[in-house]
């Protein structure tokens, strides 16, 4: 059986921390029930440019998948970007809302490879002399210089830039802000978007993460892994050393030394959270940990814990049972995140997304999943705080690069936030679709924390998904917000390309928009 996995990584052990990137979880499909799978997975190349601000430096080798499937002449160009992952041929029919809205659109369709991501990379290595190249401009701009100058693998491939055929960005969590700002910056070459679980606002302290699975979660659950995590806390910050080695080893980490290292692994079952989608099912890891904490035999029978949980002895037991069983011996040498020496921190191979994406949020996203701050309910231990991460992440994988400067100094969140608007942009003709139940909501347009007002060449849906929920097809058929969203896009992508004018027309004279 054949079966290729769409899993764009949400959470991974980086480092010393276990944390959530803002990947898309996108289901299995069996390319057995696909007629002629080499359709779509054909790997394609493009020339791309090394650095678009000196073209000098040469190019290298970008990957693409592509579906001429559906168009037309006169359809639209449809580019997905891959973001912080391996591209993958998700092209096929009825498996994405890109393979969608080409089919109601008569388009084309394109998923294209991050630079340093997967088999896409501009030099052999993972170096920091490498990765300066490595930023957002440069990924806009990958997409800008393919656009105008790739020549398509089908018949008038040659002949559908910008200047000659709408294109419309897809993109979900991370490539899904790129989307925005993309058509924000370059309108003149991006017509439309459609931005899921879009992370437009870049946030240094991002503890909110965290704080949406507390609410959304069930609350016994979330009662007794918060009173969990409270205990943690507070022996860890005591001058118990005794009691600090007895609470390790209730986890199986009694080799481990440092306390903010065994804490970030604490984060394990919650960043379960992310891989959840409507057509999951309820035999999930993130319930099958909840049920382990919450349901009990009483008088020889299973029984749910009320609202308020079991209690912290139950919880706290049956957290450690789980630790031990999925992680039997772990040591400093698999987790540390105060020994740079350990091969983690110095693999510079190429195909290692935690270490570019590493790269990207230290520089210009954040998005470190902190503890909430006091006062605040937490399921997160304070000891994951800033200083951790920037240590952990960034320190440790980049010492040249940060080892030197201020732990205030970086990421540069306010620089991206300006250049692009983060939360303030209204961006015509940009579709965003968001979950209820997704921990990054916070970083979008519909976050907890500002009144943005939609209009009808900016709507924002909001359904009853998780992370990117809306970009698979399969969810519409067991949650019909996201069937309500996915049929509304289409819809709304019909109506703006009835209105596209060539950009030539508009501009006078195409030469003068490229870079």
């Amino acid at each position: 059986m054949l079966w290729t996995s769409l899993l764009l990584s949400s959470s991974a052990f980086i480092g010393g921390i276990y944390a959530s990137r803002p990947g898309i979880h996108r289901r299995l499909f069996d390319t057995r029930d696909i007629p002629n799978p080499e359709k779509y997975n054909t790997t394609y190349w493009f020339n791309q440019l090394i650095d678009h601000a000196n073209p000098s430096l040469g190019t290298f080798k970008q990957r693409y998948f592509f579906s001429g499937e559906f168009y037309e002449p006169g359809g639209p160009i449809l580019l997905e970007n891959a973001g912080e992952g391996n591209v993958w041929y998700d092209l096929t029919p009825n498996n994405s809302i890109v393979s969608l809205v080409a089919q109601a659109t008569t388009g084309a369709s394109i998923a294209l490879e991050h630079r340093f991501f997967g088999q896409s990379n501009p030099y052999p290595d993972l170096s920091e002399e490498s990765l300066k190249y490595l930023t957002l401009q440069q990924n806009i701009d990958d997409m800008v210089y393919l656009a105008q100058n790739i020549v398509l693998p089908m018949e008038g491939g040659d002949s559908v830039g910008p200047d000659k055929a709408p294109w419309i960005l897809f993109g979900g969590s991370y490539p899904g802000a790129v989307v925005n700002w993309a058509v924000y910056q370059r309108p003149e070459i991006f017509y439309a978007g459609y931005a899921s679980s879009a992370v437009v606002e870049a946030i240094e302290d991002f503890w909110q993460y965290w704080d949406v699975i507390r609410t959304r979660m069930p609350a016994n659950c979330s009662s007794d892994f918060e009173a969990v995590i409270s205990h943690v806390d507070a022996v860890f910050s005591s001058d118990d050393d005794l009691a600090i080695q007895a609470l390790k080893e209730i986890f199986g980490m009694g080799n481990v030394t440092y306390v903010d290292d065994v804490a970030s692994m604490l984060n394990e079952p919650m960043g379960f959270w992310q891989d959840l989608q409507p057509e999951s099912g309820p035999n999930q890891p993130f319930y099958e940990f909840c049920d382990l904490l919450e349901v009990w035999e009483v008088d020889g029978k299973n029984t749910s814990a009320p609202e308020s949980g079991w209690g912290l002895d139950h919880a706290l037991e049956a957290f450690g049972s789980w630790m031990r069983e999925q992680h039997p011996s772990i040591s400093d040498a698999d987790i540390s995140s105060h020994d740079d020496t350990l091969p983690q921190y110095r693999n510079t191979s190429v195909d290692n997304q935690d270490r570019s994406w590493n790269w990207m949020i230290c520089n210009e996203f954040g998005w470190f999943q902190t503890g909430a701050p006091e006062g605040h309910p937490t399921i997160v231990s304070r000891f994951v705080n800033l200083e951790f991460y920037k240590r952990s992440v960034c320190q440790m994988f980049f010492p040249k690069t940060f080892d030197d400067k201020l732990m205030s100094a970086y990421p540069a969140v306010d620089t991206i936030n300006t250049k692009f608007g983060g939360w303030n942009v209204h961006v015509d003709r940009v579709f965003f679709a968001n979950g209820l139940n997704d921990p990054w909501i916070d970083a979008t347009v519909s976050s907890r924390s500002i009144d943005f007002q939609p209009t009808s060449l900016t709507p924002v849906f909001l359904g009853k998904g998780v992370h990117g929920s809306d970009m698979i097809v399969v969810n519409a058929d067991v949650e019909p917000t996201i069937a309500y969203i996915q049929e509304q896009a289409i819809a709304y992508m019909q109506t703006w390309l009835a209105d596209w004018t060539p950009v030539y027309s508009i501009l006078g004279n195409w030469a003068d928009s490229k870079p």
